[in-house]
């Protein structure tokens, strides 16, 4: 399914309507959806007079872009998880973008060696802990969910979803592949409940006494807070925000790359350019209740509020490099089962 906004036609995407004059515009294909983007693309129209149209894709980007070919619309592709941006570039549907600009604002950690992909805003894979069953300082590592302990108290959705793949791969970063296995089944053996849901389900597990911890990103405590029906599932509990015991915690990020066919080549520079501005980051930071990538830029009050930590550095691509043995790991010690 594709949702289009601020296009100039509706048959064919976003092509311009034949015979009329090219407009200043920048095509913008996306999987996070237009109205967590609107505020973004409206300060940027109102600062350069560029338009941003934005189709959105719930899935097949690369299958869209790849049959597109030469003649394909987008300039830019903007995306969440470093899986999806790995498969981007492995696909050979984007082009490396030097600019001083990106370079400044995006730490090496969170964007592509080569170029072709820059990261916009992070959010952490940590543990949501009930505030009534779970004392602080309880659990401080991710290495710490496989201790018998937690045996019956742990709750997470699918192992082989993408965000947990990414743990995973990062946990093989750290520790190789046979701890990792090691790890898996540790895990496995503390689940309350075979996985399922999403991770907002594993709050409302928690609150409902199911189990005392749940795995989760930090962005869906925001989303439940907007959300009537599930506040009282996230006051039920608190963020913690493990680390490995050699580095940091687990991010994963959402970025933008610029096509390899990218007809307007100078706005979507621009574009890219302007979201790791400063003023842009806490404008899209705080629409995903995210944590924004660019020095000096600062996160939500709300965010904010759930407390400081240190990112793990390494490179994503490094993780994503690690997704295949990740998820055959997963499979191995079959942890959905």
């Amino acid at each position: 399914m594709t949702t289009l906004i601020r296009t100039t036609a509706l048959a064919g995407g976003l092509a311009v309507l034949a015979g009329a004059v090219a407009a200043q515009e920048v095509n913008l294909y996306s999987y996070r959806q237009p109205e967590l983007l609107q505020p973004l693309t409206d300060a940027f129209t109102e600062e350069t007079g560029i338009e941003v149209n934005v189709a959105y894709l719930e899935q097949g980007m690369v299958e869209r872009l790849q049959a597109e070919g030469d003649r394909s619309p987008a300039d830019l592709v903007l995306t969440v998880d470093i899986s999806r941006l790995a498969a981007v570039v492995d696909a050979g549907v984007t082009q490396p973008v030097e600019s001083e600009a990106l370079s400044e604002h995006v730490p090496a950690a969170f964007h592509d060696p080569d170029n072709h992909w820059w990261g916009l805003t992070t959010r952490a894979r940590i543990v949501y802990a009930s505030k009534d069953r779970v004392a602080e300082g309880e659990v401080t590592t991710y290495e710490d969910l496989a201790d018998p302990k937690w045996e019956g108290r742990i709750c997470t959705r699918s192992g082989t979803h993408a965000y947990n793949v990414a743990l995973v791969a990062a946990y093989l970063h750290h520790h190789g592949e046979d701890a990792t296995k090691q790890w898996l089944e540790g895990v496995k053996s503390n689940l309350a409940r075979k996985p399922q849901g999403n991770d907002r389900a594993q709050v409302k597990a928690i609150w409902a006494g199911e189990c005392d911890i749940s795995i989760g990103n930090t962005y869906y405590m925001g989303q439940m807070l907007e959300d009537e029906e599930q506040t009282e599932w996230a006051n039920s509990v608190r963020i913690v925000f493990p680390t490995f015991e050699d580095g940091g915690a687990h991010v994963n990020i959402s970025g933008i790359a610029m096509t390899k066919s990218a007809p307007n080549k100078e706005n979507a520079l621009k574009f890219m350019e302007f979201l790791v501005s400063p003023e842009a980051q806490e404008i899209y930071a705080k629409a995903n209740h995210e944590y924004p990538i660019a020095p000096g830029s600062e996160p939500s009050e709300l965010v904010q509020g759930w407390g400081e930590f240190t990112p793990d550095d390494v490179n994503l691509m490094d993780l994503a490099a690690l997704r295949p043995d990740a998820l055959r790991l997963i499979e191995e010690v079959d942890f959905d089962g």
